[in-house]
């Protein structure tokens, strides 16, 4: 029904005639309201659309479950987000593919088409504000009212405003359209989010149904937009705040490319059922380091995967950044029995309101668990199984600033041995130096085995701040950006994490685990000079010459994987560099006459294998 809620509304005139004309408009007034849309009254919904020459096409499933609804795709593609899915319709400034470079043809014809087909549906517009009520923006989402699962993921994951709160002049910066048959009439079937921006306002089309490149980094695109503008970044990261038992707080921003845990440094630290940890087990011998920790640190999350730095925030000489989301849309495919994560498995079991699932398995009125996953084919689960969590239902989470202490970056490394040797050659927990710091966010390699996006082969790049993907700019400027806020916050220190393994030891995501507790324990990244090894790798920095955490010590060979008897020496040269060769493979493509004279100075240390001390002569490091 048409609301004169609509006339709070400063629309732009492509926008004012769809609402005119469309035959009707629902504007949410709860987050309830939303969720019964999305199932329609029914217990398993099918959301479909007539596509000319196929009939009327599933696109997904919406099973009505005690504890949430459960989204699954008829298509194993549509289960996680195609990392080329982003092209730009306009034709101001990128260094992204344009729409008639990929399709060989102009986007205003289709544009126009997307306005007549959404003309003719009833639709959903859910007004929110991208970023955050504070230091947000005006945006709406337009979407056909049988896609409400959709409507509620971006409800739960922005800061939804019900239609009663709208306040008057509400001019959106953000437009979100989804017109998901264009998948199938225009692309092949491929995931395609179009981002279309204007002087006045950044437009996003979304021709698909798995919200992940557009109800999530579709968002992340406009909010990089307007940073790259404005000479900020919201940051590709998660943070922690961490309590000691001792009382003590460290806050921790981790960054990284999909699959890079940022979601698990939110995690408490999982444990063998008699309550031992899990170090790693060794894939050639099957040996096993274990340590007990009789008492974990207290986890405080701050933010899941976009980190706002906003310049307007910023005081001293740490980073001061907020969370740019109102939920989060946690992968879950690490949890894989009862047990794995108790905290999450108990909100999500019961929660305080019913949750959106995506890629689990679910029967109508039955209770959806979050380990188990639809399978793409028998015998292969899918490994992008997800939960979205509005923030506020998350115990001790924390909405306001913070000054971050640590920066960690975490990569997803494969197994190295003598026999396959590999870039897995990282230490559970190396110490970058500033400049090296800034090379790890330009090159942000996605790393072995990445759940999060349709597979790659090999090792490949997420691009500069491992937000690229999302971005619709140009990367130099990005990276400028970057480089500015770490000469700018020289208090903040850095690390970088592995995950999956250290050379031939399975660690899974232990290393930030053990990381966390190691740091807020000690009070942060600050050590003697004696207390830390060049490592052999230039590009890793510095190595720990040993680490304890509650008289329990990390065996040597996880901090320095040469020692290890499976990898030794030549294999850990093989991987080193295969490492340098990506570095500099990635790196070349910033050397543009816009890139900052610091960085140009960096990306030719590189280049030119320069050792520790070079870099630190860029930029010092205070021990």
């Amino acid at each position: 029904m048409k609301t004169a809620i609509l006339d709070r509304f400063v629309f732009s005139d492509e926008v004012r005639d769809i609402i005119e004309n469309a035959p009707e408009i629902i504007i949410p007034e709860s987050r309830k309201e939303i969720l019964d849309l999305a199932i329609a009254g029914r217990d398993l919904f099918e959301v479909g659309y007539e596509v000319p020459g196929k009939g009327f096409v599933v696109e997904a499933t919406v099973t009505r479950c005690k504890n949430g609804l459960v989204v699954n795709y008829p298509e194993p593609y549509m289960r996680r987000r195609d990392p080329n899915a982003l092209v730009v319709g306009d034709n101001l400034e990128t260094d992204k593919p344009r729409f008639r470079e990929r399709f060989g043809k102009e986007f205003e014809p289709i544009r126009q088409e997307t306005f007549e087909w959404l003309k003719k549906q009833e639709l959903i517009l859910l007004p929110f504000m991208a970023g955050g009520y504070d230091y947000g923006y005006p945006a709406v989402l337009i979407a056909p009212k049988n896609a409400g699962f959709f409507v509620g993921g971006l409800a739960d994951l922005q800061f939804f405003v019900p239609a009663s709160e709208v306040p008057e002049n509400f001019k959106p910066k953000l437009y979100m359209f989804l017109a998901p048959p264009f998948r199938h009439t225009h692309f092949d079937g491929k995931q395609v989010v179009v981002h279309y921006r204007h002087n006045s306002h950044y437009e996003i089309f979304s021709y698909n149904l798995y919200p992940g490149p557009s109800a999530k980094k579709g968002v992340y695109g406009f909010l990089l937009h307007v940073g790259e503008k404005e000479k900020w970044v919201t940051a590709h990261a998660s943070a922690v705040k961490v309590i000691t038992p001792y009382e003590n707080e460290l806050v921790i921003m981790h960054e990284g490319a999909s699959g890079g845990g940022k979601s698990e440094i939110l995690e408490e630290i999982h444990r063998e059922p008699d309550g031992r940890i899990k170090l790693a087990e060794n894939i050639v011998t099957g040996e096993k380091f274990y340590m007990e920790l009789k008492q974990s640190c207290v986890l405080m999350p701050v933010a899941d995967d976009m980190f706002m730095c906003h310049p307007k925030l910023q005081t001293g000489k740490k980073l001061v950044a907020k969370d740019a989301e109102a939920g989060w849309f946690i992968r879950v495919d690490h949890i894989t029995e009862y047990g794995s994560a108790p905290d999450l498995e108990r909100l999500t079991i019961h929660p305080p309101e019913p949750l959106i699932f995506l890629n689990i398995y679910a029967v109508p009125n039955s209770t959806a668990l979050i380990w188990e996953h639809i399978e793409d084919e028998p015998g292969k689960p899918c490994p992008n199984p997800r939960v979205i969590i509005p923030k506020r239902f998350m115990k001790n989470a924390v909405s306001e600033p913070v000054k971050v202490d640590v920066r960690s970056f975490g990569v997803r490394t494969p197994p190295c041995t003598k026999e396959k040797p590999t870039y897995g050659i990282v230490g559970l927990m190396q110490i970058l130096p500033p400049a090296l710091a800034w090379l790890w966010r330009l090159v942000a390699p996605r790393g072995h085995a990445n759940p999060s996006i349709v597979s790659t082969k090999g090792m490949t790049s997420e691009g500069v701040g491992s937000f690229w993907p999302f971005s619709s700019g140009k990367m130099v400027r990005l990276a400028n950006i970057l480089l500015e806020q770490i000469i700018d916050t020289p208090e903040t220190r850095y690390i970088l994490v592995p995950n999956q393994y250290i050379g031939a030891y399975k660690v899974g995501f232990m290393p930030e685990w053990i990381a966390r507790e190691y740091l807020s324990r000690r009070g942060g990244v600050r050590f003697r000079p004696d207390q830390l090894v060049p490592s052999k790798c230039s590009l890793l920095g510095f190595s720990l010459k040993e680490m304890k955490i509650e008289g329990n010590t990390i065996p040597k060979e996880l901090l320095q994987p040469h020692l290890q008897s499976e990898v030794g020496e030549e294999a850990y040269e093989k991987g080193a560099q295969e490492l340098k060769d990506f570095f500099k493979r990635e790196l070349k493509k910033f050397l543009t006459e816009d890139l900052n004279p610091v960085g140009r100075e960096i990306i030719q240390c590189c280049l030119d294998d320069g050792s520790l001390d070079d870099y630190l002569k860029i930029i010092p490091m205070n021990f």
